[in-house]
């Protein structure tokens, strides 16, 4: 009963983050030199590497997110949003301890700024994706494609 719950609570996981990731990259892919701007405004990545994460973040963003609620290559996608929450708590968190009055650029140019509350947010986000990681197992369109071949 709680591990078919906890299945069923990863599905809702999976597609809400992986939303929440392409919704976060239509506007990064659109204003590329904004999200730049914000990556810049954070102080920890060299300038000469701003721009390539401005330009590839979004769309890892975007494939992972679709890729999730997809259910293609889904253990792969969780570990790399994964890894870019993780990334994004870091950042934060060193920004929030210098007292940085910055933007988070998360999901629009002008946005409120970084406070604990995205904190948490970024972390409720991150125990929604190992959830998603360690309980997903059920309705992947990947599996629908190794049937197929199975019967061939």
């Amino acid at each position: 009963m709680i591990k078919q719950f906890n299945t069923y609570l990863a599905i809702i996981f999976r597609c809400y983050i992986g939303g929440i990731f392409i919704y976060a990259s239509l506007y990064k892919i659109n204003y590329a030199g904004e999200f730049a701007e914000a990556i810049a405004s954070y102080e920890l990545v060299p300038l000469f590497a701003v721009n390539i994460m401005a330009l590839s973040m979004p769309w890892i963003e975007i494939i992972c997110g679709s890729f999730m609620i997809a259910g293609i290559r889904h253990k792969s996608a969780t570990v790399i949003l994964g890894g870019l929450m993780v990334l994004f708590i870091t950042a934060v968190s060193i920004n929030l301890l210098r007292d940085t009055p910055i933007d988070c650029g998360c999901f629009h140019a002008i946005e409120d700024p970084i406070s604990w509350k995205t904190l948490v947010r970024d972390s409720i986000w991150l125990l929604m994706i190992i959830h998603v990681y360690y309980f997903d197992s059920i309705l992947h369109l990947e599996m629908q494609f190794v049937k197929k071949f199975k019967d061939i």
